[in-house]
């Protein structure tokens, strides 16, 4: 039987709300934002075997220039804390990103983070010396049903590689670098990315969302505000399911847009109505974490005057940044599922694509799911 080739939500003919997405659709449409990935899979066999893994890392850069000595302004929010982004304390007390933000397995923050210390102090000797020391930002998410995630597979190498290989344009999405173990909703997930135009007056803005997806179970799986998951469910009674591991996500958002941090932690809220509307209802032991920051205004670390300029917007003109946010973080969940082939891991634990003819013929009915009749 012919294979059916894995695509986005817009080649389904799924455009989730009202703005239009930038030429890539993804985070990297705003300018300067770059994304690399890592990823690592080998082996096969039982749980034990620290030779099986299917996991890695992604790294986001996430503007032009260094922004160790020109930081970008961030913000982030926690809708529910089951889960760690390393180096938020500090951007929530100064609402600066100061390195690269790093995606993967839970187990693999410290390698990461490490590897993210010898790119930046490699770069930076005076780190720790004539300036103060550097806090990565890295994320994670539990990729343990797929990965043998206590086989510490991710090294600092691989950290290093995926800031290397960090480019513009298209972003490989599904099962790739930090979401190589990762599922949501009981299919196989990974990386999703998604991005809007936003015009506002006389300015024309660009956000875009990066998201490493691992929550929710079946029946909660919704597109575009279509019950997928329960449609789908009957089909995969059979089916292994992970039932204590309770996922998480990490969402990223980029935007041009001149924002100051107290906007962008609100502009990071309305990520988690994104994750709500695909199926997530923050469980217990899953984290929903969302970091945001904008390119517009680069802080100095050195300067000659203690006092820097900045534009922004006014918080009442930020309403369809707020709009865009949903939209975007909800496709770029959508993007991660599509996108990823099924995928079996550790002890025959298998994860399932999410099947793409199904969509179409479901989509195609929308009206009868959607109103009953």
């Amino acid at each position: 039987m012919k294979k059916t080739p894995r695509c986005r939500a817009r080649d389904l003919g799924i455009q989730i709300g009202f703005y239009e997405p930038g030429p890539h659709n993804a985070i990297t449409d705003v300018e300067g934002v770059r994304v690399g990935h890592t990823t690592i899979v080998k082996g096969s066999g039982s749980r034990g075997s620290k030779t099986i893994a299917r996991t890695g890392v992604t790294a986001i850069v996430p503007a032009d220039g260094d922004v160790f000595m020109n930081s970008v302004i961030g913000g982030a929010f926690v809708l529910n804390g089951a889960g760690e982004l390393a180096g938020l304390t500090q951007i929530n007390e100064w609402g600066l990103i100061e390195t690269p933000i790093l995606l993967t397995n839970t187990l693999a923050v410290g390698a990461c983070g490490e590897g993210v210390v010898h790119y930046m102090t490699e770069k930076h000797p005076e780190i720790g010396n004539i300036h103060d020391v550097v806090i990565p930002v890295v994320g994670e998410c539990d990729d343990s049903w797929l990965n043998e995630i206590v086989g510490h597979h991710v090294r600092p190498q691989h950290a290093i590689e995926a800031i290397e290989r960090a480019t513009g344009g298209p972003v490989a999405e599904g099962a790739v670098g930090g979401g190589t173990g990762m599922v949501t909703c009981d299919f196989k997930s990974g990386i999703g990315t998604s991005s809007r135009r936003v015009k506002i007056h006389d300015h024309e803005y660009m956000l875009g969302v990066l998201v490493m997806s691992n929550f929710g179970v079946m029946r909660e799986l919704r597109v575009d505000g279509v019950p997928v998951g329960q449609i789908l469910e009957p089909e995969f009674a059979e089916m292994r399911r992970r039932e204590k591991n309770y996922g998480s996500i990490i969402a990223v958002l980029a935007t041009n847009a001149p924002l100051l941090s107290h906007q962008l932690s609100r502009l990071a809220k309305r990520m988690g109505l994104g994750v709500g509307r695909v199926g997530s209802m923050a469980a217990h032991g899953s984290g929903e974490i969302m970091l945001a920051f904008s390119t517009a205004n680069r802080v100095p670390r050195e300067s000659t005057t203690p006092l820097y300029s900045v534009e922004i917007l006014k918080d009442m003109a930020i309403d369809p940044l707020y709009g865009a946010a949903i939209e975007a973080t909800e496709e770029a969940i959508l993007n991660s599922i599509l996108m990823a082939d099924p995928m079996e891991g550790v002890a025959r634990h298998s994860s399932p694509a999410l099947p793409i003819d199904r969509v179409r013929e479901i989509m195609r009915l929308r009206p009868s799911y959607v109103t009953g009749v």
